[in-house]
């Protein structure tokens, strides 16, 4: 695999697992995390942190900012945004997610 891109320093690629099976899902503790829902429409989001979303329902393109490439994710899928990442939000089915970011300030080199 080619993942080597150094032309685009701001690489941050959107990863998602699909349909993660339940006793990941509780390792993870997902009925914990905060919920947060959206209706279809575009959205502009920005990522000041690694966010990991899992979708109870919904259907979203995200475009990554200066890229005509786009993700698709749904209901049924893990996802992991990078820290620092812009995109638009492309959402056809309303969505309804559990969420959580990283705080890693251990990281302050």
């Amino acid at each position: 695999m080619a993942e080597d891109n150094n032309s685009n320093p701001n690489n941050l690629r959107i990863t998602i697992e699909r349909n993660p099976s339940q006793s990941r899902l509780s390792e993870l503790n997902i009925k914990c995390w905060p919920k947060w829902g959206c209706s279809p429409g575009k959205y502009q989001l920005k990522f000041d942190a690694e966010e990991t979303c899992y979708l109870l329902k919904g259907k979203v393109k995200a475009y990554p900012k200066g890229s005509s490439d786009f993700v698709e994710f749904g209901a049924g899928d893990l996802v992991t945004i990078p820290k620092g990442l812009s995109c638009t939000w492309d959402v056809s089915v309303a969505v309804d997610k559990y969420y959580k970011f990283e705080s890693e300030s251990s990281s302050s080199s």
